[in-house]
């Protein structure tokens, strides 16, 4: 495991897929965290919060159109955000965690739990096989270090 996914929390990969919690939900609202389970979205933001990150919680269309707190890349750093969809359409896009190694964590209905797979992966399957581009979130959480 390299040395991102390695400082992941175990209680990050037991994370159940549950297509309603997604940010701002009534769900969510109501239950904050993980725990209850999460969309690809919610879990990818947790993820970055987990490291010092501040990604709005948007959904996918709307992470595609910021400008304020997200940034456009053309090459993946560890941390940034990958979507992909079925075409090059940013609604409803599926939302991953580039980690090191050039791979992707995520979660999904598929696998039911976080799983990392290489991009050719998300390129066998019909409802990913766009990669629709890279997100680099700017903001950092008020006690982040460095």
């Amino acid at each position: 495991m390299d040395p991102l996914l390695h400082r992941l929390p175990a209680a990050f990969w037991t994370v159940p897929y549950v297509g309603s919690r997604f940010p701002g939900s009534a769900e969510v609202a109501a239950l904050p965290g993980l725990e209850q389970g999460a969309n690809c979205q919610l879990f990818a933001y947790e993820v970055l919060r987990h490291f010092g990150l501040a990604p709005p919680d948007l959904r996918s269309s709307e992470l595609w159109a910021d400008t304020q707190a997200t940034v456009r890349v053309s090459v993946a750093q560890p941390l940034d955000l990958v979507l992909f969809n079925a075409t090059g359409d940013a609604y409803g896009a599926h939302v991953g965690v580039w980690a090191d190694e050039g791979r992707v964590l995520h979660l999904c209905a598929e696998t039911g739990r976080p799983v990392v797979w290489e991009p050719e992966e998300f390129t066998k399957r019909q409802r990913y096989r766009v990669l629709i581009g890279l997100k680099r979130v700017i903001s950092r959480t008020q006690d982040a270090v460095g």
